[in-house]
């Protein structure tokens, strides 16, 4: 059964734990769930290079695409690879550095009160089966965790972000995810 520790991490998951997160201003105030989409090279999965951007050693000229990531310092709650693989590299209690200039519902800065989850993936092609179970799983423990959360506040990087991001893209299916959490 996937769940929250006490000390914030998620039980079960693997952990990696990244330099690019901080203090939240209100470690109570978690309401807000984040769901991105990343593949690293583009539309390719399973290479380790989510978890390198996230640690600070991507190696930026292995991949051309990687050159727009020199001196990015980012992060994430967590990654749910394309099996179902759970990562974790920020405990929940710390604010993650994944959002970016972002607001929801007039509050700005996303990443003091949200915690942000990584799909392996691409706005275009559909997430797995297991991805979506994973994910209902984990935001089921968050809100079981953390009572400022509900249902109704998981969104996509694309809703606090508009014009700046898209993911988690057109072929992440909403509604699948509200039928799994309802």
């Amino acid at each position: 059964m996937v769940h929250v520790t006490d000390d914030h991490w998620l039980a079960g998951a693997r952990r990696i734990e990244s330099p690019n997160a901080g203090p939240r201003p209100d470690p109570e105030d978690i309401s807000l769930v984040v769901v991105h989409g990343i593949s690293l090279p583009p539309g390719e999965f399973g290479t380790g290079c989510v978890e390198a951007l996230f640690t600070n050693t991507l190696a930026i000229d292995a991949h051309p695409a990687f050159a727009d990531l020199d001196g990015v310092r980012v992060s994430a709650h967590l990654l749910i690879s394309r099996r179902g693989r759970l990562t974790q590299f920020v405990a929940f209690d710390r604010r993650a550095w994944h959002a970016g200039v972002s607001s929801y519902r007039d509050r700005h800065g996303c990443n003091d009160f949200s915690v942000g989850i990584e799909l392996e993936g691409t706005d275009s092609r559909p997430y797995t089966n297991t991805q979506y179970a994973r994910l209902a799983a984990v935001v089921a423990a968050l809100v079981a965790r953390y009572p400022k959360i509900s249902v109704s506040a998981v969104v996509g990087h694309a809703e606090i972000a508009p014009g700046r991001k898209t993911d988690p893209g057109p072929s992440f299916d909403w509604a699948r995810l509200i039928r799994d959490l309802l």
